[in-house]
C-alpha cells in the first residue's frame, strides 16, 4: 500500500513538472550581454548576474561579458564590489529566443567620516615629549664621525691582516727557512718585518695579557 502511495505522489509530481516545463518553454530566451562601468566604460570582470527571488544566474567573464538560459518577465539583478545594484526586468513581448543587453553599472563611493588621531593626551605632555625628543643623526653627521682621523687609526690598528698579506708573510719565512737552511738563521734585529710585528703586538697589547697568565 505504501509503495503505491509513493508511486502515485511520483507520478503526480512528474506531471506537474512536465506540464509546468511545457507551458514555459516559449518563454525561454538566450539572454546575454556585457557589464560595463558608468565613467569609464570599462568592461566589470566576475560581476553577478541573477535572476531575483532564485538561484539561477551566472557571472560575467574578465571581459564582462555573460550568457545564460532566462525567460521572459525575469527581473535580473546586476551586482559587483563597489559598484551599485542595479535591476533589469526582461520584457516579456520579445518574439525571438534571443536577447541581448548592455548594463552600466555606477560607482559606489563610500565616504568616511574624518578621523583625528593625537598621540598625547594634553598639550602639556607633547611640549615636554617633544622637548625630550632625541633628534637622529643625518647621514652627513655620521659620515663625519666615521672619518674622524682617530676613529681611522684605531680601525687600522685593530684590522686583521688581510688573505694575500698572511700569505705573503707566509711565504717569505718559508723562503728564508729555505735560504738559510744547514746553516743558523740570523738575528732579525734589523728585519722591518719583524720590528713592524714587534709593534703591532705591543699596540695590541700581547705582552701584557702574557704577563697576566704568567703571573696567574
Amino acid at each position: 500500500m505504501n509503495k503505491l502511495k509513493t508511486a502515485g505522489i511520483a507520478a503526480i509530481l512528474l506531471l506537474v513538472a512536465v506540464g509546468g516545463y511545457s507551458q514555459t518553454d516559449d518563454d525561454l530566451i538566450q539572454f546575454s550581454g556585457v557589464v560595463i562601468t558608468n565613467d569609464s566604460l570599462n568592461p566589470v570582470p566576475f560581476a553577478s548576474v541573477m535572476i531575483a527571488n532564485s538561484g539561477r544566474g551566472t557571472t560575467t567573464d574578465i571581459y564582462g561579458y555573460f550568457s545564460f538560459v532566462a525567460q521572459k518577465g525575469d527581473s535580473v539583478v546586476f551586482s559587483s564590489v563597489g559598484f551599485h545594484r542595479a535591476r533589469y526586468m526582461i520584457p516579456d513581448t520579445l518574439e525571438s529566443n534571443r536577447y541581448s543587453l548592455m548594463q552600466v553599472l555606477v560607482r559606489d563611493t563610500v565616504l568616511l567620516n574624518e578621523t583625528t588621531i593625537y598621540p598625547w593626551p594634553t598639550r602639556e605632555q607633547f611640549k615636554q615629549a617633544f622637548l625630550a625628543m632625541r633628534v637622529p643623526d643625518s647621514d652627513v653627521d655620521r659620515a663625519q664621525r666615521n672619518l674622524q682621523r682617530g676613529d681611522l687609526i684605531a680601525r687600522m690598528d685593530n684590522m686583521m691582516p688581510s688573505g694575500s698579506e698572511t700569505y705573503k708573510s707566509s711565504m717569505q719565512q718559508y723562503q728564508s727557512q729555505l735560504y738559510h737552511a744547514g746553516q743558523a738563521t740570523p738575528i732579525q734585529l734589523m728585519n722591518p718585518v719583524a720590528w713592524s710585528q714587534f709593534v703591532q703586538a705591543w699596540k695590541r697589547g700581547d705582552f701584557q695579557s702574557e704577563r697576566k697568565r704568567g703571573g696567574q
